[in-house]
């Protein structure tokens, strides 16, 4: 007997509307594409190396002896949360209680995700520096707030920062500040001087301020800085960064949240009902990771650097306009000197033309005709893949 279905007679999408606009990631569109056509992936942004073969040997052991196996403690495991406080105070002399002040989260995003669900009230108001990885507006949305963009524009060969734009943007309903330093996709660095700005500017308005920090390992031109470690910001910022792209080991997932007592309760209470925890064994290896001597953080950075340089001139040669990155491992290009105009056609039909797929900047935009013509690359491949990605590009 052939079971009767009902049909679902309501006119009301499944889709919650807050996320309705938000579809299929790019992401993953351009990496199912890579795939389709066999190209060299410069989309999505991890590493076809592993990291350290010790730390992956690390997680072998916590896995083989029972460490992390079974519900690490909500807050993550006590031997990362010491080693989260003391990268902190190793790098940029900034003080945290382990036990108080130290949340880890399931990647970067989860913390993003925690900190906005947290901080957020339907109708507040958040800046956040466009273009913008598209998970901000996505969490921005699901907490019912209005994303507020202040954009960074070309100039000089990078991508800058209006300080009086900022300003502007501010207005009574205005709750908190996002901010991506070093930043994706431009790549741009926020100067010391621009990070007190805002900070002036965050402690005068009364602004909360969220600063996602992923890439502070991969800064080449300037210096980072944290802005938890300016004048009137420690209690009014949560710190935000991950293991991720320090570390080369993107599938682990594990992210944290550095802030005050009272910011990281409030962040882990949201925490607590998205994964709840994460990552166990992993959360071990990491502890030991963070404790890597300079040496391995500047043999990283210097790698980094120059395979910068191999998609750069690569990119030039074929006849790109190159903003050159500060940081990150991602280079924006504009294509209007190769005769176009639209960087999602462009970069749906690159992998037929040359076999290499990229990420159009448009999609993180909320004005689309300010990134229309920009497209993002990562670079951080092997030498040899980008050196032929790049002699693949000069067919175009």
């Amino acid at each position: 007997m052939t079971p009767m279905s009902a049909s679902v007679s309501s006119d009301r999408p499944f889709l919650n509307r807050r996320l309705a606009a938000f579809g299929t990631t790019i992401f993953a569109e351009m990496s199912a594409l890579a795939g389709r056509t066999g190209s060299i992936n410069l989309g999505q942004g991890f590493p076809d190396t592993d990291g350290p073969a010790q730390i992956a040997e690390a997680a072998s052991r916590a896995v083989l002896t029972g460490l992390g196996n079974q519900y690490p403690p909500g807050p993550g495991v006590p031997e990362l949360r010491t080693a989260i406080a003391a990268h902190q105070q190793r790098f940029y002399g900034i003080a945290h209680d382990p036990d108080t002040e130290v949340l880890v989260t399931a990647g970067a995003t989860e913390a993003i995700a925690a900190s906005l669900l947290a901080l957020l009230e339907p109708g507040d108001e958040v800046i956040a520096l466009e273009p913008y990885y598209d998970s901000y507006a996505a969490c921005i949305a699901m907490a019912g707030a209005v994303r507020v963009p202040v954009t960074l524009r070309p100039h000089d060969g990078a991508f800058a920062l209006d300080l009086d734009e900022l300003r502007a943007a501010v207005t009574p309903r205005t709750r908190l500040l996002l901010l991506n330093t070093p930043h994706n996709p431009t790549g741009t660095v926020l100067t010391p001087a621009e990070l007190t700005a805002i900070a002036e500017l965050a402690v005068e308005r009364d602004l909360l301020v969220v600063t996602d920090e992923v890439y502070e390992h991969l800064v080449f031109e300037g210096v980072h800085t944290p802005l938890a470690g300016l004048p009137g910001m420690r209690e009014r910022t949560v710190t935000i960064s991950s293991a991720s792209k320090t570390f080369s080991f993107t599938g682990w997932k594990v992210g944290w949240v550095t802030a005050s007592p009272e910011l990281v309760a409030a962040v882990r209470s949201a925490k607590q009902f998205l994964t709840y925890v994460a990552s166990g064994p992993f959360q071990y290896a990491i502890a030991e990771a963070l404790a890597l001597p300079d040496t391995y953080y500047e043999t990283f950075r210097a790698d980094l650097a120059a395979k910068r340089d191999i998609l750069a001139d690569g990119l030039t040669a074929a006849g790109f306009e190159v903003f050159r990155p500060q940081g990150t491992y991602f280079i924006t290009t504009d294509i209007t000197p190769l005769g176009e105009k639209d960087g999602l056609a462009f970069c749906r039909a690159l992998p037929e033309r040359c076999g290499v797929v990229a990420i159009p900047n448009q999609v993180f935009y909320d004005d689309k005709s300010a990134g229309a013509t920009q497209v993002r690359w990562a670079f951080c491949k092997r030498e040899d893949v980008l050196r032929e990605a790049a002699e693949r590009l000069r067919r175009l």
